[in-house]
C-alpha cells in the first residue's frame, strides 16, 4: 500500500460498531474518485489492517459489501480488483449494512420518505383485492406477535402490501432489493424484555399497523400518510432510546 493510499485510509474515524461500513465507503470513495482505477489490484488484507488498524474479520466483510455492489472482483490467489466497469449495478441494503443502531436509524429515515408517499397513494388507489391482501397480511402479523416471535417476516409482507396498493411497481420493486432486512429484528431486542413489556410492544404494534390498514382500506389519504409517519417515528425513537441506553 502506496503513502497515499495509507494517508486516505487513516482519514477513517469511525465508532467501533461502524469500521466495516466506514472502510467499505473509504474504498468506494476511492474507486467512485479514480483513485483506485478499473482493473487495479487491491491492496492486500495484511496491508489494509495495517493501514487502518481494523481486524482482517472488518476487512473481508467491507470487501464482500463491495463484491456484493459490483464495486469490485476476487481472483483466486491473486486477490481482489476493481472492476472492469466499477459501477453500482443496483442499489442494495445488505445484512452487514445494519451493524449499528444509527445505520438501522438512517434505514428508518429512507422508508418513512418512501412508505409516507407510497401511503397516500395507496388510500387513492387502491382496489378490493389489494385490500384483501393487506387483511391477509395484517392477520399473519397479528399472529405472529400473538404468538411472541418476531414478525420481521410478516410485518415486511404487510408493508410491501401498501406499496403494492399504489399501483405503482416500482415501490414493490425497490422494497423487494432490500427484503425483510428492512425490518432489523436483531435490534428488536425482545428476549430482553419481560413477558409484560412484550405484550405492550405487541399491542402497540398491532394498534399502529391497524390504523395504517384502516386509514387506506377507508381511502383516507392525510390519515393514512399520519398512520405511517406515526409507525416509523415511534420505532425510529424506540431504536434512538436503545442507543442512548447503550452508551
Amino acid at each position: 500500500m502506496t503513502d497515499r493510499d495509507k494517508a486516505v485510509f487513516n482519514t477513517m474515524r469511525q465508532p467501533a460498531n461502524n469500521l466495516r461500513s466506514g472502510l467499505a465507503d473509504t474504498l468506494t470513495a476511492q474507486i467512485e474518485s479514480g483513485d483506485l482505477k478499473p482493473g487495479q489490484r487491491l491492496p492486500t488484507e495484511q496491508a489494509i489492517m495495517q493501514a487502518t488498524g481494523v481486524s482482517r474479520t472488518i476487512v473481508r466483510e467491507a470487501l464482500a459489501a463491495l463484491r456484493a455492489k459490483g464495486l469490485i472482483t476476487t481472483r483466486q490467489g491473486l486477490g481482489a480488483f476493481v472492476a472492469n466497469d466499477p459501477t453500482t449495478r443496483s442499489f442494495s441494503i445488505i445484512p452487514n449494512d445494519l451493524q449499528s443502531i444509527d445505520e438501522v436509524l438512517r434505514v428508518l429515515e429512507l422508508r418513512m420518505g418512501i412508505e409516507y408517499e407510497a401511503a397516500g397513494l395507496a388510500a387513492l388507489r387502491r382496489t378490493s383485492e389489494d385490500i384483501d391482501r393487506m387483511q391477509d397480511r395484517l392477520d399473519a402479523l397479528d399472529r405472529a406477535l400473538e404468538e411472541g416471535g418476531y414478525g420481521a417476516q410478516e410485518d415486511y409482507a404487510f408493508h410491501r402490501s401498501i406499496l403494492v396498493a399504489t399501483q405503482n411497481s416500482y415501490y414493490s420493486r425497490l422494497f423487494d432489493t432490500f427484503g425483510d432486512i428492512m425490518v432489523p429484528r436483531q435490534w428488536a431486542r425482545l428476549d430482553k424484555m419481560t413477558a409484560a413489556e412484550r405484550k405492550r410492544h405487541a399491542a402497540r404494534m398491532r394498534r399502529e399497523h391497524h390504523a395504517i390498514f384502516a386509514a387506506i382500506r377507508d381511502r383516507e389519504e392525510a390519515a393514512a400518510r399520519r398512520a405511517i409517519r406515526t409507525h416509523l417515528s415511534k420505532s425510529a425513537a424506540r431504536f434512538e432510546e436503545l442507543r442512548d441506553a447503550t452508551v
